[in-house]
């Protein structure tokens, strides 16, 4: 099987802005034997952090979704994520709606979340991009 890896708005962010992070998210989208995901509430975050930066979202929103398969949210998936998202607010008082539909992609896919957000360190799904 091969490596599936989630992509989440920090590793795209990073990307599209040529970063150092970005520059190591490029190297894991080049490997041949991998599958690139990107969760469709992912995809609205980048999208609209790039057309509040006065970038050109279109161009972001392409790069995206020629780049990786779009998981769709659906009814079960936001059921886990809420379930999810409920549980990590216990432990982590900002943990985001938007993480938490990561994170349950993530686990649906058995994915590994390339990611620079601080809500996913030491969580053993994710890579820390730095």
């Amino acid at each position: 099987m091969s490596r599936r890896y989630l992509l989440d708005a920090y590793a795209w962010v990073e990307y599209l802005i040529g970063s150092d992070a970005g520059s190591k998210v490029k190297d894991i989208l080049e490997e041949e034997e991998a599958e690139h995901y990107t969760c469709a509430v992912t995809l609205a975050e980048v999208v609209s952090k790039t057309a509040r930066e006065d970038r050109n979202p279109e161009t972001a929103y392409d790069i995206l979704v020629s780049n990786s398969k779009t998981i769709s949210v659906d009814q079960e998936l936001s059921k886990q994520a809420g379930i999810l998202h409920a549980e990590m607010r216990k432990r982590i008082k900002d943990f985001r709606l938007t993480d938490a539909y990561v994170l349950t992609c993530a686990k649906m896919l058995r994915a590994r979340i390339l990611t620079k957000d601080p809500h996913f360190k030491g969580f053993h799904e994710a890579i820390m991009i730095v």
